[in-house]
């Protein structure tokens, strides 16, 4: 990515589909260029949770609300350190945020951090493009990286496909730190960090969880050196299918039968070491307005997904792997898409999208109840 920050409101940009199709708009944050997979996001808010989630890795960001930034940036909300997206694309920028919260501009933010992003195009045409034809690498171009579209469209086909890359370690942690328990310490947890969002160790301490993060190169004498009750795997970006190393991590904890919770990426590692394989959808689920179902209980939920991977699993039938029965759990009602799974003969779960869900919705909170819940009930047991 090469950026400069000189007159990005009234600076021409293009966007370059792989495919060859373009889209003619306004810089929006760094002037410059940059690459990665577009995919589009339905939320109608969160897009600051949205940018600073890490899962969103190489990513060229579509905000299918038309108008973004109204709330501007503040120092509260940021899911990691930093801004993760490659790009952001928007229709139509807020000329003025506002909000008792905000201490500048989505544009400022942006800006700083180096993000190139592209306004003014008409989102709905590339989104249904997307939908038609399916996520694809794109680049934005900007100022001085302007160039004739058949270049652009060379440079954005000689980049790496998001099917085989390997992102979760370029965005964990590299050192471990503890997250302590809010009140009363209950249980003591070793999270995995495979790009975790900062708001799920702080959904398990309101629990009474210490939460030790820990990098995702982390092995399992790493893990129980911390005395666990629970192992959690988090959210990641990439393809599930080049994560060898947790998905050994994961067979390991499950040998032990320690309660386990994924979520996301997680929920991958999981399925994978249960035996069962991963593949990419077409265009993935991303938004906080997807709908899922809890088989377990028959309850709808509203959920908050961005995932463009998922785990293949038959729904219509328990299976039997080498940890015992596994069923899937959670369904995606648009298009069946596996969300979750969990195992009947020990304490296991994971689910595909994200029940922290800062910005919202909050209907799949329970989850950490059931994780608690789950840690609760080993302990009992080895005490009889």
């Amino acid at each position: 990515m090469t950026t400069s920050t000189r007159g990005a409101a009234k600076t021409p940009a293009v966007l370059v589909l792989e495919d060859g199709r373009t889209f003619r708009g306004r810089a929006y944050g760094a002037v410059g260029e940059t690459f990665g997979e577009a995919v589009f996001s339905t939320g109608m808010t969160g897009y600051q949770e949205t940018l600073t989630d890490p899962s969103y890795d190489r990513q060229i960001v579509v905000a299918t609300a038309p108008q973004i930034g109204n709330t501007g940036w503040n120092d509260e909300d940021d899911e990691s350190g930093r801004i993760w997206v490659s790009g952001y694309v928007v229709r139509d920028p807020a000329r003025v945020p506002s909000n008792w919260r905000s201490r500048r501009s989505l544009d400022d933010e942006l800006t700083a951090q180096g993000v190139v992003g592209i306004s003014g195009i008409d989102t709905r045409a590339l989104t249904r493009h997307l939908r038609e034809r399916g996520s694809m690498r794109a680049g934005i171009f900007s100022g001085e990286a302007l160039a004739p579209d058949a270049e652009l469209v060379r440079r954005v086909q000689a980049q790496p496909h998001m099917k085989g890359a390997s992102l979760y370690e370029e965005v964990a942690t590299k050192e471990a730190y503890v997250v302590p328990a809010v009140g009363e310490k209950k249980f003591t947890v070793a999270a995995i960090d495979l790009g975790i969002k900062g708001m799920t160790p702080q959904r398990m301490a309101e629990r009474g969880i210490e939460v030790h993060v820990l990098p995702a190169t982390a092995t399992a004498e790493d893990v129980y050196a911390v005395d666990p009750d629970g192992v959690f795997f988090s959210n990641g970006p990439g393809d599930p299918a080049t994560a060898d190393g947790p998905v050994a991590l994961m067979t390991a904890v499950l040998e032990r039968k320690t309660p386990l919770f994924g979520i996301c990426f997680g929920n991958q590692i999981l399925g994978r070491a249960l035996g069962f394989g991963t593949y990419k959808l077409k265009y993935g689920h991303r938004g906080i307005n997807q709908p899922v179902q809890d088989r377990t209980t028959g309850k709808v939920e509203v959920t908050a997904h961005n995932h463009g991977f998922a785990v293949d699993a038959p729904l219509d039938r328990v299976s039997e792997t080498k940890f015992g029965r596994a069923e899937v759990s959670h369904v995606c009602l648009n298009d069946d898409v596996v969300e979750g799974l969990q195992l009947l003969d020990q304490p296991a779960f994971s689910v595909q999208y994200h029940p922290e869900a800062a910005a919202g919705p909050h209907d799949a909170a329970y989850l950490f109840d059931r994780f608690t819940s789950l840690m609760s009930t080993v302990r009992e047991g080895q005490r009889a």
